[in-house]
């Protein structure tokens, strides 16, 4: 059965479309507060350690569309990253985060786009799986050390579907990076 095909039938079980999105990318690039700020609408200045994976369920409209999210944010650590392959199976689509403050936390998406993609492929080899790179913490581009073009060249060179920046604690463009990834996920099943 291909991508499609599954994800439309199991839409036709409750909502328009459901769709299992994960999050991953280095610790304390904000993955955690992206989600918080997504799901409750508030930042939360200090947050634990994800350890493993979290899990979080968000239903929403798009383009007429009720939409289901299953949102699994995964722990940054390299310790847990093991556990990465068993949790993409599945998935519908991707965010990478990275820390806009810290240019080690993109150089790292070979890794793990290695890994997020391998696991992906094994079941659905005709296709490839949607992610967004996303740069967190815009509201301190004052000392920004990512330039908008350097990241632009990387989601180029790694095939992301779509470069954005947010910050967590203003607000801006966080419901933007998921309805995004929303949308395209609908037009990959023709429900847009």
């Amino acid at each position: 059965m291909s991508y499609s095909s599954q994800k439309k039938e199991e839409a036709k079980r409750g909502a328009d479309a459901l769709f299992k999105i994960i999050i991953f990318g280095d610790g304390g690039v904000g993955k955690t507060t992206l989600v918080r700020r997504y799901l409750e609408g508030y930042f939360e200045e200090t947050t634990k350690m994800t350890v493993g994976m979290d899990f979080f369920v968000k239903h929403v409209e798009v383009e007429g569309k009720q939409v289901t999210l299953q949102i699994w944010d995964f722990g940054g650590e390299e310790r847990f990253r093991f556990l990465l392959p068993s949790y993409v199976s599945g998935a519908s689509g991707g965010i990478f985060m990275y820390d806009i403050t810290r240019l080690m936390s993109l150089n790292h998406i070979d890794d793990w786009l290695e890994i997020f993609s391998s696991e992906y492929s094994k079941k659905y080899s005709e296709e490839t799986l949607p992610v967004i790179m996303v740069g967190g913490k815009k509201d301190l581009a004052y000392k920004r050390s990512v330039k908008k073009e350097e990241a632009k060249q990387v989601k180029e060179e790694q095939n992301c579907y779509k470069h954005m920046e947010c910050s967590s604690k203003t607000g801006e463009n966080v419901e933007d990076v998921f309805k995004e990834l929303t949308r395209e996920l609908l037009r990959r099943i023709d429900m847009l």
